[in-house]
């Protein structure tokens, strides 16, 4: 009851024996799953998370939660990825990976599924940010992937407890997380309507790196990439434009 902003009304809900026991239980299965809590006073917290605008106070992490405060790079693109969008996804997250970069996208299909995969080929950390619970695989195809993104030392983070289902509106918001705790994000492919972009305009308001990947001009793939270059974006064409 000394504690600001507490009233006997929470007091007695904090308290309540049946409410305890649930938190308990809950307790008990993330402890069974693996799943551990981050918050903003541990340092395991990304430091570079704690700049953005709206940070989540507390991540539930699977994984490598040690990680976290190594020098990350994003890339993200559009889930119906073309040949070529796979292709260079996989050769930035190698090589960047090689380098001594985590590798940071979202574990949905298409660009975000095969950045993960080319670090995962250099034997390198990767770090997926989901808009689910840590127990609700979406898409449950990338099971696999959750499965060896763990096994590598990686670490799969999201700001929901277990349960929660990937709902739309819970996507746009974790992308401000892929950005956030990134030093830089690299755009493979965006159509001209993209929830990449979403991501793009989190990267710019935290002041952080935008590289894009030119594509292809009669490619639906390439009209929001080229379209981000013709405003300025920084161009990529090998590893070696991303500046560490």
């Amino acid at each position: 009851m000394n504690i600001k902003g507490f009233n006997e009304t929470l007091a007695n809900m904090l308290l309540d024996k049946e409410k305890r026991d649930k938190l308990e239980k809950y307790m008990e299965d993330m402890q069974k799953q693996g799943i551990d809590i981050v918050t903003i006073e541990d340092k395991e917290y990304p430091q570079l998370l704690k700049n953005i605008y709206d940070y989540p106070i507390s991540l539930y992490c699977k994984g490598n939660k040690k990680i976290l405060n190594r020098i990350s790079f994003g890339i993200i693109g559009c889930r119906e990825a073309s040949s070529y969008g796979i292709k260079v996804a996989r050769y930035f997250s190698y090589y960047l990976s090689q380098k001594g970069s985590n590798i940071v996208s979202g574990l949905a299909k298409g660009i975000d599924s095969h950045a993960h995969i080319g670090a995962l080929q250099a034997n390198g950390k990767t770090i997926g940010i989901i808009g689910s619970g840590l127990d609700v695989i979406y898409p449950k195809e990338n099971q696999y992937l959750y499965d060896k993104i763990i096994k590598q030392n990686g670490a799969i983070l999201s700001e929901y407890p277990l349960g929660v289902e990937p709902i739309k509106m819970h996507f746009p918001a974790r992308n401000r997380i892929i950005s956030g705790i990134s030093k830089g994000i690299i755009v493979v492919e965006a159509k001209k309507k993209s929830g990449t972009l979403i991501t793009v305009d989190f990267a710019l308001e935290q002041g952080r790196d935008v590289y894009v990947v030119p594509g292809n001009i009669d490619s639906i793939n390439s009209v929001g990439t080229n379209d981000l270059i013709k405003q300025g974006a920084q161009i990529a064409t090998i590893f070696k434009d991303i500046k560490f």
